[in-house]
């Protein structure tokens, strides 16, 4: 996983974004204050530095100038309120390399993220996923099995990517649910859901009806088991 920092002082949103960030393979290391960043940076690193601007004890564009001119090349998102564009200016001026304001997509967060590591050459989350025989390249959002291409849906593919990132683990229906839900009408209720499954089996499995790889955990939810 990518160790990620991120500088936040509303309890409640940080805790929420850790938690989001975290499903897609960020570690996550938080603070409130800058005193507190401070400690934490000096004693680890990080691959990304995600700061509110807005702080107790101060600015987050003043720490990322300290950083800079420590000589610290870290990648830096501003994740901030204000929207001005002379905020904005500021902070990208100031070294940072990107700045979004809240409210915010987390799907859009995830890929700046990652495009800001690709970008600095550091330990980017993989291009690729490879498991069960299947061969996911996630850039390009193709799947294929021995060379072959799958036809898969978006909701599939995501249900896929879902699944084998967390190879070995069962998630719940309503883990599953929650976190490919994204507001476009896919994924309304349980039984799309079953429907979604059955269907990505036909595509992924062998024998459908004795599937290796996408199993049902009953009472819970569904395993993805790369080798069988």
């Amino acid at each position: 996983m990518t160790r990620l920092f991120l500088l936040e002082d509303d309890e409640a949103l940080a805790e929420a974004l850790a938690w989001a960030l975290e499903k897609n393979d960020f570690a996550v290391t938080r603070a409130a204050t800058l005193a507190e960043t401070r400690k934490l940076l000096a004693g680890g690193e990080f691959a990304l530095l995600v700061l509110d601007v807005g702080l107790p004890d101060g600015s987050g564009f003043g720490l990322c100038r300290e950083l800079r001119a420590a000589g610290s090349a870290v990648p830096i998102l501003f994740l901030t309120a204000a929207d001005e564009e002379v905020s904005i200016i500021r902070g990208l001026d100031g070294g940072g390399d990107d700045y979004m304001t809240k409210p915010f997509q987390l799907g859009e967060l995830c890929s700046r993220l990652r495009a800001l590591l690709r970008r600095a050459g550091g330990a980017a989350a993989p291009q690729t996923l490879c498991s069960g025989g299947l061969v996911i390249d996630l850039p390009g959002c193709r799947v294929t099995r021995g060379g072959r291409t799958l036809e898969l849906t978006a909701a599939e593919y995501r249900l896929l990517c879902l699944l084998v990132r967390h190879a070995g683990q069962t998630l719940t229906r309503r883990a599953i649910l929650d976190e490919l839900w994204d507001g476009t009408g896919d994924f309304v209720d349980d039984n799309t859901l079953s429907v979604y499954v059955r269907r990505l089996r036909s595509k992924v499995e062998e024998d459908p009806g004795a599937p290796r790889h996408l199993l049902t955990v009953r009472g819970f939810g569904y395993r993805w088991e790369g080798e069988a």
